[in-house]
């Protein structure tokens, strides 16, 4: 989609002060570990969200979208934020969290339009929320630093909108890049950008099974993994060591599905640990064996993948040149990721479309598929 720079001044008849951007993310490996305390590793993707906002006089905040509801124009006021189950809540959850953390927000107009597909698992929403933190912290002089509007972001979809996400997404979104993955300790948000491998390329493919991270299928999965970690007696899943001989029996003896969802978070944050030193080492083999895995774990152990996905998964490792392929995202549709032999992503993502396109009604779309920069 094409961001056209008048946009701004086409609704609100003057120009926007301040324009503000935020990345998707891919996550290479590490789902559902992030609201378990335990470590991600995404990366950016090129797509983005982009915010141009200008400041009122008055304590009335408007905001139109590209994206959806056709460009309608919705609005509140400072100060009297109220979720509606729209968008907006979004723009809501934002100017809520900077009130109570101290900041004073006046009324402003401002435009959103993202190149990020919606529903995919590639982080649409927390994309919104860093750039339009961005643009405020711009526009009101705001001395925050990129963890902080990570933690602002996130405050704002968990606790106003209340999806209950981790902490991952928005991490994401305010610090990753396209030419390195971020390996993030969401315990403590210490993380570490890691050069991709210039020997391979990612692409990633839209299933169209739209997902989305309020849904009860996300938060009963968030409830289990509570309730797995109070039974084994620990704060958090992340807690739970895996490399003890003594664990594997003390998850198995876990009810169903407790054990299966304590596994995959327990071994998922192993892969992610393993993945970072495959990177570090250029075993691309290694590293694709770890997406294998972990693919298998989020379908056959936590249960969010869903047949298209699976086919998706299914069809890139047919492929010669792809070293592993995989879910990413929170599930229930949503994207694959696939680590594929440099210079061979564009023919990998045509052949798993034209595959996946022979069951009618299935329609994928390669949202990455070129070099790593």
């Amino acid at each position: 989609m094409t961001v056209k720079s008048n946009g701004f001044e086409v609704v609100f008849g003057r120009p926007a002060k301040v324009l503000a951007e935020a990345p998707g993310r891919v996550n290479l490996i590490g789902e559902h570990t992030d609201y378990n305390g335990g470590y991600v590793l995404p990366t950016a993707i090129p797509q983005k969200t982009r915010v141009e906002i200008a400041p009122r006089e008055d304590r009335l905040i408007q905001v139109a979208t590209a994206n959806v509801d056709g460009g309608a124009l919705l609005s509140f006021r400072a100060g009297e934020e109220a979720r509606r189950g729209l968008w907006l809540d979004y723009v809501q959850g934002i100017t809520a969290v900077l009130r109570g953390r101290g900041a004073s927000i006046p009324g402003f107009d401002a435009r959103i339009e993202s190149t990020v597909p919606l529903g995919s698992g590639l982080s649409s929403s927390a994309s919104l929320l860093v750039a339009l933190a961005r643009a405020l912290r711009s526009m009101l002089g705001l001395s925050i630093d990129d963890v902080e509007i990570a933690r602002i972001a996130h405050a704002a979809e968990h606790d106003f909108v209340g999806a209950p996400v981790g902490t991952m997404d928005q991490m994401a979104a305010s610090l990753a890049d396209e030419s390195t993955a971020l390996f993030i300790d969401t315990r403590t948000l210490a993380f570490e950008r890691i050069p991709l491998p210039a020997e391979a390329e990612l692409l990633v493919v839209d299933s169209g099974v739209a997902h989305q991270h309020a849904s009860g299928d996300y938060k009963t999965r968030r409830a289990e993994c509570k309730q797995a970690a109070a039974a084994l007696g620990v704060p958090e899943l992340r807690d739970v060591d895996a490399t003890r001989a003594s664990i594997e029996p003390r998850i198995a003896s876990l009810p169903a599905p407790l054990d299966r969802r304590a596994r995959h978070v327990v071994t998922e944050n192993a892969r992610v640990l393993a993945a970072v030193a495959a990177l570090r080492a250029g075993d691309l083999a290694r590293l694709g064996e770890l997406f294998d895995a972990s693919h298998r774990s989020m379908r056959d152990d936590f249960e969010v993948s869903v047949p298209a996905v699976d086919e998706l998964v299914e069809s890139a490792r047919a492929q010669p040149d792809v070293f592993g392929a995989r879910l990413t995202g929170g599930g229930f549709g949503g994207a694959i990721v696939a680590l594929v032999k440099r210079g061979r992503a564009a023919s990998v993502g045509r052949a798993v479309v034209e595959a996946y396109a022979r069951t009618p009604g299935r329609r994928a779309t390669v949202l990455v598929g070129g070099p790593v920069p």
